[in-house]
């Protein structure tokens, strides 16, 4: 557990060394808020209807938008085959990696959730539950992303091929997602059985994730 404990606390400073995924990630989840009232014009009625969905969709697109940054230093500076052949196994580090990633870029979208939540017409208990949600449901599309985030990093223009793997994969999270929060918001629906189903995806992504990474890093670098 020491050492478990060290290596997260190792890729967390690399994750902020590499610089920008925070700021870049909440800047990016602002303006999706900002622009979409809008869009859709002065109707609070309306904005507080879909107000769940919107700060998902936001989230999601931010949290994929840092996704680039997990292994991109460490093969850019050739560290990448060293973690590849140490004693530490790689699915563990690859864990590592995706928590110290979601705590630098995913957890400032859920502090920033019930201040963005106001300018969707939602009230404190709402944006509460809305960032309940995404507290539970980020990790997921982080551990996820992690997979498209280790096949892309071993070729070339990969930006592209880690959105067509990571969207669909990302999209039954986005669901049940937005149904929770829809659930907790304006009801009627049971907030327990989106919710459950919410938690269940997180946890098959947390245990599938780090194999699935690293099983495309060992091919990729092979």
């Amino acid at each position: 557990m020491t050492a478990l404990a060290a290596l997260i606390q190792r890729e967390l400073r690399i994750a902020l060394r590499v610089g920008g995924g925070a700021l870049i990630g909440v800047l990016f989840f602002l303006t999706v808020v900002v622009l979409m009232p809008f869009a859709i014009g002065p109707d609070l009625a309306l904005l507080k209807r879909i107000g769940p969905a919107i700060l998902w969709l936001g989230a999601m697109l931010a949290s994929l938008l840092t996704l680039d940054r997990l292994f991109t230093a460490d093969h850019d500076d050739g560290s990448l085959d060293i973690i590849a052949m140490s004693r530490m196994p790689l699915e563990i580090t690859c864990a590592a990696k995706a928590f110290a990633h979601w705590l630098a870029s995913g957890l400032p979208l859920i502090v920033a959730t019930p201040i963005l939540g106001l300018m969707l017409n939602l009230d404190p208990a709402a944006t509460t539950a809305v960032a309940l949600t995404l507290l539970i449901g980020t990790p997921a599309l982080t551990f996820t992303g992690m997979i498209g985030a280790a096949l892309a990093v071993t070729l070339r223009r990969g930006g592209l091929l880690l959105s067509v793997l990571v969207l669909p994969l990302s999209i039954p999270i986005l669901i049940f997602g937005v149904a929770a929060s829809n659930a907790a918001v304006v009801g009627p629906t049971p907030f327990g059985t989106p919710f459950t189903i919410l938690a269940a995806l997180t946890l098959t992504s947390l245990v599938v994730g780090p194999f699935a990474a690293a099983a495309s890093l060992r091919q990729g670098l092979d």
